[in-house]
């Protein structure tokens, strides 16, 4: 079996594979001040409550941005899993070509996300991220990552906002009745919500003009995904797909044990 691990800016995902079969994910909060006992442990605990063991391991992938954690967490899979995980990073195979001024600037997350976009769903794509950043990447036709944009995350902006106003609090985010807000809290939840909306719907077009793409199918990743389409019906997008990250680490992985 194959465990595949990400680690974001907020949550660190995980999955463990049987063949081609995604059998189980978890999401763990990020905590830079984690021990890799502690994560070797918490990681065993998920594994037992669904009836795996260490020992059904045979192989692990890792893509990071967060370069602080990663020799927790390899220190944990190789103490725990006695297996050295392979890195996301250069000079791994990933069957697409980053077309970037400085290819190692490119997160992780961003380079698998593409990988498993374009494979799964072929080019040209554009494929956007709703994490605590809101990412944009854009493949071409053969299959290269040629660029795209970073904007703020949902939540992250909601947050930033609260923390720094006196009046305001956190809300839930969920699409209002009206982007017309007749309280503090609808107010908000109007102004986040279609806002977004509106930001990526014109940066997907601008991203189509740009890169000469108007046929790029767009996929859609993320925990708040579904709310921006929610939002907005106009919205093309081809498909919405959870698990893309973790199905990018598998791509990656089969590749570069073939």
């Amino acid at each position: 079996m194959l465990l595949v691990i990400d680690v974001g800016n907020t949550n660190i995902k995980l999955g463990v594979y049987n063949k081609d079969k995604l059998l189980e994910s978890w999401r763990l909060s990020v905590k830079v001040a984690r021990t890799a006992d502690e994560l070797g442990i918490t990681i065993n605990s998920l594994f037992s409550t669904k009836g795996l063991a260490f020992k059904d391991i045979d192989g692990i992938i890792l893509s990071s941005v967060q370069p602080s954690l990663n020799y927790t967490v390899e220190h944990a899979c190789e103490y725990y899993m006695k297996i050295k995980p392979i890195m996301v990073g250069p000079g791994i195979k990933t069957g697409i070509n980053i077309k970037y001024l400085n290819p190692q600037e490119v997160g992780a997350d961003r380079i698998v996300n593409s990988v498993a976009a374009y494979k799964l769903y072929g080019g040209p794509c554009i494929v956007v991220d709703f994490g605590t950043a809101t990412t944009f990447n854009l493949i071409s036709a053969k299959g290269e990552f040629v660029g795209g944009c970073i904007a703020p995350g949902i939540k992250t902006s909601l947050e930033s906002l609260v923390e720094n106003t006196s009046k305001l609090t956190n809300v839930e985010l969920v699409k209002p009745k009206s982007v017309i807000g007749k309280t503090t809290v609808t107010n908000l939840q109007a102004g986040i919500v279609y806002g977004f909306a509106g930001l990526v719907k014109y940066l997907i077009e601008k991203l189509k003009a740009d890169g000469m793409c108007q046929d790029a199918k767009v996929v859609f990743t993320g925990g708040l995904s579904t709310l921006i389409t929610d939002v907005d019906k106009s919205l093309e997008v081809y498909k919405i797909d959870r698990y893309l990250t973790l199905k990018g680490l598998k791509i990656i992985y089969d590749i570069n044990n073939e």
